[in-house]
């Protein structure tokens, strides 16, 4: 299939502009809920199970993205990302009506469905319509959008929790991309000839599997179970005889969602590397920041919404003159000044925040990493996209945000393990004087968002417990922000086309 994307010049500013706002949608429900735990919980209980909100999401949208990428090249831009944007509303329409945790869980697994077609085909599309020098700048607003929703998000998941209700998190979804679709369909033209396909549902399938059994045993293993455990064990086993199995069924498969040659090329590999870590660490920062903000400073949830304010300058910043940085030494260079800010930020996160630091040290982290992650995010897409051809910019712009949500996705549930295996074994063995006292249940740390109906003395041992479990949390994004930092040294110094139409 061959396609033209007719773009007159006036216009592109309006598709760009369509196109931010579209990826806004799926970047914004990464993180909005994160600050709307306390009303969340209270509403429907399950504190425990709450990484699953994220997990779920994620994962969905991980599994999908290299599918609607591979769509993409076969059936056009246009269509696939109105199908994802209508499929992501009517899974926010139900998130918002959910009546329980199990349920809101489920329904953001298919909201997760609908993201994983806007990520990667909203970046595919500015790579379609912009020059390779042009393409920089415009995939830098595109990059940009992931700062400001890391503020954002949970800056308005605490407005509408704390004045109005949590379900209008998901609601306000809803004229946001009507106006999205409105907008790309005014100012995109698309011809597509299209040819016969196969889709590798198969492989989507396995992975999806795979990923959700090691999902449920990092998250439940050392809470429901013991690590050493056999249904850990069990678990983990299962996970991996279906990556190897994955792997058997891409090398057969006609139309792979993850084709051999993405891992036969260093540039890719690497590139994919930097997308995996750079999920990890903006998922876990996003995600727990609010929570110690909440649970141990004591702020209410739009001041820990805000605390993220770093994240939207840095990233913004970043990205806007990442271009002129690549241009004039290169995406390697750029990308390593990105590691750098990264493990820099997660470094001060580890070293200088503890349970009495002030809101000031989290926003200067965060701003830290910010210019870390905008540096990174934009360097990466824009070079994986250069180094191939029209026919093959689908599949590997959705591989590399496939990396990116699975590194978001398996970050969200080690750093859930993290946290519950923290609470479970500071709750299993309080100090003397509380023995007793405290719920045996993980879920007693949402007792740290209100003070109703416990002794100061357990509320102040349940706000240590959380800073403890984030604090460890802190050190492994230490760690993998050093893993991205290695693949970025792994990228090349210089570059060239891989593959042509």
């Amino acid at each position: 299939m061959e396609t033209v994307d007719t773009v007159p010049a006036e216009h592109r500013g309006q598709v760009l502009a369509a196109l931010m706002v579209a990826t806004g949608l799926a970047a914004l429900d990464a993180t909005i809920v994160a600050t709307a735990v306390p009303s969340i919980v209270a509403d429907v209980g399950g504190f425990a199970s709450f990484p699953w909100v994220f997990s779920i999401y994620l994962l969905t949208q991980a599994v999908s993205v290299p599918i609607y990428g591979r769509l993409s090249d076969l059936f056009g831009r246009k269509p696939v990302l109105f199908f994802g944007i209508g499929v992501f509303l009517l899974g926010s329409v139900l998130s918002g009506s959910a009546w329980s945790m199990l349920t809101l869980i489920v329904f953001r697994g298919f909201q997760g469905i609908g993201a994983g077609a806007i990520i990667p085909i909203t970046s595919t599309i500015i790579g379609d319509i912009y020059t390779p020098a042009e393409r920089g700048r415009a995939q830098g607003y595109i990059s940009s959008v992931w700062g400001v929703a890391s503020v954002l998000g949970p800056t308005l998941g605490g407005l509408f929790s704390e004045y109005a209700s949590w379900r209008w998190i998901f609601f306000v979804n809803i004229p946001v991309g009507i106006a999205a679709i409105a907008m790309i369909q005014a100012n995109l033209r698309e011809q597509v000839e299209r040819r016969s396909h196969r889709i590798d549902y198969e492989g989507a399938v396995v992975l999806a599997t795979a990923l959700s059994l090691a999902i449920l045993a990092l998250l439940e293993g050392g809470v429901q179970w013991a690590w050493s455990s056999a249904a850990s064990i069990g678990l983990f086993a299962g996970a991996g005889a279906l990556l190897a199995a994955f792997v058997v069924v891409e090398r057969r498969a006609q139309e792979p969602i993850l084709p051999p040659w993405l891992f036969g090329r260093r540039i890719l590999v690497a590139g994919n590397l930097c997308a995996f870590t750079l999920g990890a660490v903006l998922i876990g920062q996003t995600s727990y920041v609010p929570t110690y903000a909440q649970g141990v400073v004591g702020v209410g949830p739009v001041l820990a919404g805000l605390a993220l304010c770093g994240y939207s300058f840095g990233w913004s910043v970043a990205s806007s003159i990442s271009p002129r940085i690549y241009t004039r030494w290169s995406f390697r260079a750029t990308a390593l000044a990105g590691g750098v800010f990264m493990l820099a930020g997660c470094l001060l996160f580890a070293l200088f925040v503890h349970g009495d630091s002030g809101l000031w040290r989290v926003a200067v982290c965060t701003l830290v990493t910010g210019v870390g992650l905008g540096f990174v995010s934009t360097s990466v897409i824009v070079v994986i996209q250069s180094v191939v051809g029209w026919s093959r910019r689908g599949v590997v712009t959705g591989a590399n945000l496939f990396m990116r949500s699975i590194g978001s996705a398996v970050g969200v549930a080690v750093f859930g393990s993290i946290a519950n295996t923290t609470l479970a074994h500071r709750f299993d063995n309080p100090p003397p004087g509380l023995h007793g006292k405290l719920p045996t249940s993980v879920n007693a740390a949402a007792l740290s968002f209100s003070h109703q109906h416990r002794s100061p003395a357990v509320i102040a041992y349940i706000r240590d417990s959380l800073f403890a479990a984030t604090h460890w949390i802190f050190w492994a994004l230490v760690a993998a922000a050093v893993l991205g930092l290695c693949a970025q040294l792994a990228l090349p110094r210089r570059t060239e086309q891989l593959f042509s139409d």
